[in-house]
């Protein structure tokens, strides 16, 4: 009734209205939209926001003139691996561009050539073969050029979103487009595929590089999905090399004006009642459900840069969203979140995989498509408007919500390559990767990937550290499944730091992963520091003061022969001076009179000089068997860190084997909507379904309900936990947090709201102190 799909654990659920799981509503979600927003243009924020940013591109800059020399030397030491033989995912690249043009005029004419009589299209009450077509257009084979398919995106295209949408027409003209391009036409797709297949073959044999390819559903009618898994699975375009992910256009208007639909609900509707019924009965929709196993998420699409007036005061439910405007990009994000984190809950309790929400966010127009990015999404595509935004960028920061950037794209369509903030992003420890976006507009060679790499490191000067670990972020912004990564990245890739880096297989230093990791935890330590509550903060100074009266403090102001003072908590502290003394730990002197047994001489105070010397790091391991403690072997304390990311479970138990939970014999509710309610037993369909699956149970969280502090680098990452059959699951709780990453409130819907400041805490650090 809502818009949102809910799922109901049996009858009496649906009549109590207790769903598996309390989705935010749409005041929630404007609610938290709005905070982020005002926060984000706070003056003080901004600076304060600003500076921090400065302060981690430039630590990253000391960072590499002190050990440029030490990282080469690493990645020497490890054999076999360099940058073309390290696992790299195009990680956002639409699958009709998927070919450069090259390829695609190749196909053309040998297609010309070989099956010229065919019949490709049914146009105007009449049948036309491939050589009546090209002669409506007055070409023939030997006319055709790169320069006549006129499909790359040159200057006209700058600026000019319509003039590049044009780009895909062949030689311009939207037949031709139809024919080759379509999955949807009178040959059933049938030359798309071939030229699939041909794309994949070069990907298996190039072995090192991986596509998410971007294939649209458009929300018209319900038998779009259907039609789409029988194109799929009909020409078995499955590989291990390729994964899909669903793209959504944002043409509400565009279908309104053609009759098409009467309001946003029906769009609503037709894009997720089928997936809810092949959840349900896999036998209703079989080759749908077979599709979905290779599916690892969803993407929103359009021109970002089209304005988006405001006419509603409170926005109404979709059904109520019948007029000829387009709804914002903010609306639809929500309801493609919602919708697909209550299917991500039953499919997990069915056993099924799970899909992230990865859109295109932040290639132009409005920075509010960012906050809502922050709210509801896994990863992004493109981000460039978070060069506008410092708040947000830092915001992205902390969370690493993955950022998927293609500078040559937008060279072609909204910045210059020089302009692109993408080494900034690089530098200051955003969770970036490298993309390709459309191979067919913007690359001239047959591995676009190591083109788009390759420019970058040409323009940007990055070292083969720096590509190698892009290419290990592009891995784990990726949807592939968990088992996968494990063969590519190394068995406890999952865990942050030197822990999770395994150099035998990325080939990134564990200096570099250890700098990463322990300056991402100070920032999240300072910020935790910064807004804890006053009465936590007068117990942790208690604490402190404890502590200094069992020993770490001599009495009477000594310090214990041989012990070492704890030095001032954060190097980034604003100390507080008196006139009459030097108060390096920040306590109030009225407390501590002189001759009391409390009393610290202000002469012995901790000093940078009494800190302790970090011993010299033994030499390192390479590869799984590394257990060094990660250091230079100049003995630098930039290295050396006490402190343990110990944010919970990384991996939980892996939920149920499909053919078992299938087979699971309770009553299942969905309902959507008053016309779409569906309420039927699990019929326990035949496990030859789940064995169709790549891995059916690979772990993955959902899209935009992953706490905050833990580290948004992969969907299989941090996975949430199972669900009970009584209602009562963490995800709920996790999902109502979601929108609710700023100052604490009550999420709605009878969910728990966790504290951020609970969320982002991570362990303090301790300077190791030794007593006499």
């Amino acid at each position: 009734e809502n818009g949102v799909h809910q799922v109901y654990e049996n009858q009496h659920s649906l009549e109590i209205n207790e769903p598996i799981v309390q989705i935010p509503t749409i005041r929630e979600f404007y609610i938290d939209l709005d905070t982020i927003l005002s926060i984000s243009s706070d003056g003080p924020s901004k600076s304060f926001a600003f500076r921090r940013l400065q302060y981690l591109e430039g630590k990253f800059n000391l960072y590499v003139l002190l050990n440029e020399y030490q990282e080469v030397a690493d990645t020497k030491a490890v054999p076999h691996r360099d940058f073309y033989n390290v696992r790299k995912v195009d990680t956002h690249v639409h699958h009709s561009a998927c070919m450069n043009q090259k390829h695609l005029l190749r196909f053309i004419k040998s297609k010309m050539k070989k099956s010229p009589d065919e019949v490709v299209l049914f146009r105007d009450g009449k049948h036309l073969t491939l050589r009546e077509v090209f002669e409506s257009i007055k070409l023939t084979a030997y006319d055709l050029s790169i320069d006549t398919l006129d499909m790359h995106a040159h200057t006209d295209s700058f600026h000019r979103f319509d003039k590049f949408n044009l780009k895909y027409n062949p030689i311009g003209e939207s037949r031709l487009r139809t024919i080759f391009l379509k999955t949807d036409n009178f040959i059933h797709g049938r030359y798309l595929a071939e030229i699939t297949k041909e794309v994949m073959s070069d990907l298996e044999s190039s072995k090192y590089q991986m596509v998410e390819w971007r294939i649209s559903i458009y929300g018209r009618t319900l038998d779009e999905w259907d039609k789409l898994a029988a194109w799929v699975v009909d020409n078995k375009l499955f590989s291990p090399n390729v994964r899909w992910l669903i793209q959504i256009p944002r043409l509400y208007d565009v279908y309104k004006s053609n009759g098409n639909c009467e309001s946003f609900d029906e769009i609503v509707v037709n894009l997720f009642q089928p997936l809810f019924e092949a959840t349900q009965d896999p036998s209703k929709h079989p080759k749908l459900h077979i599709f979905l196993q290779r599916v690892i998420g969803f993407d929103s699409v359009d021109d970002e840069s089209k304005t988006e007036r405001r006419i509603y005061r409170k926005f109404p439910l979709p059904r109520d969203w019948n007029t000829p405007q387009n709804p914002p990009y903010s609306y639809w994000i929500y309801y493609l979140f919602a919708n697909i984190a209550s299917l991500n809950v039953w499919r997990k309790q069915r056993g099924f995989n799970t899909f992230a929400l990865r859109p295109h966010c932040g290639e132009a127009g409005d920075t509010d498509h960012l906050a809502a990015a922050v709210l509801c999404c896994h990863s992004i595509s493109h981000g460039l408007l978070l060069r506008k935004v410092p708040l947000l960028q830092y915001i992205f920061y902390l969370e690493q919500i993955g950022v998927a950037m293609s500078p040559l794209s937008n060279n072609a369509l909204f910045l210059a390559y020089e302009r692109n903030p993408f080494l900034q992003y690089f530098r200051r420890g955003l969770n970036v990767s490298l993309s390709t976006d459309d191979p067919l507009q913007f690359a001239f060679t047959k591995e676009p990937l190591i083109e788009e790499y390759a420019v970058a490191a040409q323009i940007y000067k990055l070292s083969a550290v720096d590509m190698c670990e892009l290419a290990k972020h592009s891995v784990l912004q990726s949807g592939f499944e968990h088992d996968v990564k494990r063969k590519w990245l190394g068995e406890q890739y999952f865990l942050p730091g030197v822990s999770g880096n395994d150099m035998a297989k990325v080939n990134v230093p564990n200096i570099r992963e250890a700098f990463r990791h322990e300056t991402l935890q100070l920032e999240l330590n300072m910020i935790e520091r910064y807004t804890r509550p006053p009465a936590a903060q007068q117990q942790a100074l208690s604490t402190q003061l404890q502590a200094s009266d069992n020993g770490q403090l001599g009495t009477g102001g000594n310090v214990a022969a041989g012990s070492t003072v704890p030095g001032p908590p954060s190097d980034t502290r604003s100390h507080k001076s008196y006139a009459s003394n030097s108060n390096m730990l920040g306590i109030d002197p009225a407390n501590y009179r002189a001759g009391g047994t409390n009393y610290i001489n202000p002469n012995q105070v901790a000093t940078p000089q009494s800190y302790m010397q970090a011993p010299r790091s033994v030499p390192q391991d390479v590869g799984e068997n590394s257990q060094a403690t990660p250091g230079r072997d100049t003995g630098s304390l930039a290295f050396q860190t006490n402190n343990t990311f110990t944010g919970g479970q990384h991996m939980p138990p892996q939920p149920p084997e499909p053919a078992s939970s299938m087979a699971s014999q309770h009553t299942t509710t969905l309902a959507a909507g008053p016309e779409h309610r569906l309420t039927q037993a699990q019929a326990p369909p035949s496990a030859s379904f789940a064995g169709m699956s790549v891995s059916a149970n690979e772990p993955k969280y959902f899209p935009g309900v992953l706490a905050s502090g833990q580290r948004r680098k992969s969907s299989v990452t941090k996975p949430t936990s199972g669900i009970n059959v009584s209602g009562t699951t963490e995800d709920e709780h996790a999902i109502a947090s979601s929108v609710d990453s700023l100052p604490p409130r009550s999420a709605g819907g009878g969910s728990q709201a966790s504290s951020p400041q609970a969320d982002m805490k991570g362990k303090k650090r301790e300077s190791a102190a030794s007593n006499a």
